[in-house]
């Protein structure tokens, strides 16, 4: 899934409240994580100093994480904390297990 459609995805998903809060921060992060990339690329284009472009490209990828602890917080604080409020217990346990799978993911 590319970045448009992430962002896209995300605005089209908000809800109100504080998911709308986290929503405007990752969309906000995932700008700037796409913008940084593309001057990354333009300085390994460049032939520029491996370490610089490293340097770069691990603060893309710390924006992405961050981005991703936003976006975890958000789904914990509404789309979760709907799931329990609703009593439905399958809804809970699938809820658990995307956040169980979600975070292994994140972790590789």
């Amino acid at each position: 899934m590319g970045v448009l459609t992430i962002t896209n995805y995300l605005y089209s998903n908000m809800t109100k409240g504080t998911h709308i809060c986290y929503n405007e921060k990752t969309l906000i992060n995932l700008k700037k994580a796409k913008s940084h990339l593309e001057k990354v690329i333009k300085m390994k284009e460049e032939g520029r100093y491996c370490i610089d472009i490293m340097q770069q490209n691990l603060a893309v990828i710390g924006l992405l994480k961050a981005t991703n602890q936003a976006l975890m917080e958000g789904h914990l604080n509404s789309c979760f904390t709907d799931a329990v409020k609703s009593k439905d217990k399958k809804k809970q346990t699938d809820m658990v297990e995307e956040i169980i799978k979600v975070t292994n993911l994140s972790s590789k």
